[in-house]
């Protein structure tokens, strides 16, 4: 099991949980970020550091964002063209937010 980006983080994209993680397990997408479910160890750290709260563990994911399980599996795919980017740094979330 892994945790799941979900869609409160989309068009936001706060970057706060990225700098925490201590495995690199989370990749940009343009209007949202994304976890790895194959590199993430369940460590927790990132979820108190979302702002919006848009991170969840698979098992505790509310059911109207299921969705976002296998989202976040194809986001992180190397078989996405153009792959999205690790990403470990901070930078500024999205305008408007």
């Amino acid at each position: 099991m892994a945790h799941i980006v979900a869609e409160p983080c989309f068009n936001c994209k706060y970057t706060d949980c990225v700098v925490v993680c201590p495995v690199e397990c989370f990749y940009e997408g343009e209007s949202m970020l994304f976890i790895h479910p194959d590199e993430c160890i369940d460590c927790e750290a990132c979820v108190p550091e979302c702002p919006v709260e848009a991170i969840f563990h698979e098992d505790n994911l509310p059911e109207q964002w299921k969705d976002y399980i296998q989202l976040n599996k194809e986001m992180c795919s190397p078989e996405m063209d153009p792959p999205c980017p690790v990403i470990t740094e901070k930078k500024e979330p999205l305008a408007g937010k």
